[in-house]
């Protein structure tokens, strides 16, 4: 496993890949593998990779996989409308 990391290593230095871009490269490829042998289960996803499952969500939008984060439904307040007071000068 050492040798084909090192090799690896060793092609992005080849190529001019810099710390950075490598290492969206591999958090990429390893969240989107993930995500496929769980079918999309971001909690068991993010339990396997060793983050917390809002921090899959923040780099799945980032990076452009699926639905990133999920839109919330609008949260809708309990109780009826008060009623403005008018001013009567």
């Amino acid at each position: 496993m050492k040798e084909k990391f090192d090799g690896l290593i060793e092609r992005l230095l080849d190529a001019n890949v810099f710390l950075p871009e490598a290492i969206e490269i591999l958090e990429r490829s390893m969240i989107h593998q993930v995500l496929d042998r769980n079918n999309g289960n971001q909690c068991v996803t993010a339990k396997q990779l060793g983050i917390h499952r809002n921090t899959l969500q923040r780099k799945m939008a980032e990076f452009g996989i699926g639905n990133g984060r999920p839109k919330r439904k609008p949260v809708v307040k309990a109780g009826k409308a008060r009623k403005r007071k008018s001013s009567v000068a």
